[in-house]
């Protein structure tokens, strides 16, 4: 892979997990594992470095191997605030994110998102499935940080209002609707867990 398209991965886990009862949802076991777990399995063969952004139990997500940071924004500032963290962090221009619950992400997100981005010029790649957004599994140039900075600094926090600042390549991933399944409750993880 060229110098350019080398591809730095973040997994978010900076939430509070709150409809999870307030848990760190990266480190609740799915299946006998952490599902932050999958998530690394998943994205470390798409990537040339996998970051964690975690805000909690930071020791715990350093026992994985890899870097781990936290928002430099406080207050659990939402995912854009851990895409800030992750473009601060990554050593390469392109930069993935996707979210720590979500254990059966396509394996070829990163594949898929990069040749929408080169073929349109553009400076993020989202994935759709059909109408449904999923703005979190996303694929940005890292060139777009200061611009985010701004965007913060003004106060902003909404992650589709940011994309709509800038030259966004939408990729529809219809053929893998599941992949996109995110676990946000108990009720999600038994049912999981029982399949």
């Amino acid at each position: 892979m060229s110098e350019t398209r080398r591809v730095s991965a973040v997994i978010l886990a900076g939430g509070q997990g709150r409809r999870m009862g307030g848990v760190d949802k990266g480190l609740v076991p799915l299946r006998g594992r952490p599902m932050v777990e999958w998530v690394l399995e998943r994205l470390r063969p798409q990537a040339d470095e996998v970051l964690i952004n975690a805000n909690q139990n930071l020791e715990r997500y350093r026992a994985f191997g890899v870097p781990v940071f936290a928002d430099a924004i406080g207050g659990f500032a939402g995912p854009l605030a851990g895409l800030h963290a992750g473009l601060s962090h990554a050593r390469h221009p392109l930069v993935v994110t996707a979210p720590c619950d979500s254990p059966f992400l396509p394996a070829d997100l990163v594949a898929r998102l990069a040749a929408a981005l080169e073929a349109k010029g553009a400076e993020l790649a989202v994935a759709h499935t059909f109408d449904q957004a999923h703005p979190v599994f996303s694929l940005c140039r890292r060139e777009v940080l200061p611009h985010l900075e701004a965007f913060l600094s003004a106060g902003g926090r909404k992650i589709d209002r940011w994309y709509e600042t800038l030259r966004v390549a939408v990729v529809q991933f219809d053929d893998q609707e599941e992949a996109f399944r995110n676990i946000n409750t108990r009720d999600e993880l038994d049912a999981l867990d029982a399949d």
